[in-house]
C-alpha cells in the first residue's frame, strides 16, 4: 500500500513559502540591518553589501530550515508508527 503524501508536499510548500517571506521581513526589522541601510546618523555606517550578502543566505536559509524541520519530524512520527502490511 502506497502513502499519499500530498498533505505532507502541501505543508512542505506552505512552511518554505512562509519562511522565505518571514525570514527576509525579521531581518529587515533588525536595527543592525537597519543601520547599514541608511538608518544611521547623516548615513553614517550605510553598507549597500549586504543586500548581495546577507539578503540571498537570509532568502534560502528561512526557505530550508522549515523543510529541514519538517522532514524530522515526519521521519521520527513514521517511525514510531506501524507500517501495515
Amino acid at each position: 500500500m502506497k502513502r499519499r503524501a500530498d498533505g505532507v508536499t502541501c505543508g512542505g510548500c506552505a512552511l518554505s513559502t512562509t519562511g522565505a517571506i518571514g525570514a527576509p521581513s525579521l531581518w529587515l526589522s533588525l536595527p543592525r540591518t537597519r543601520r547599514h541601510l541608511g538608518g544611521g546618523f547623516e548615513n553614517e555606517g550605510m553598507d549597500w553589501t549586504v543586500l548581495l550578502t546577507e539578503l540571498p543566505m537570509v532568502v534560502v536559509g528561512g526557505a530550508l530550515l522549515p523543510l529541514l524541520a519538517l522532514t524530522l519530524v515526519m521521519r521520527v512520527v513514521g517511525r514510531r508508527r506501524p507500517r501495515p502490511e
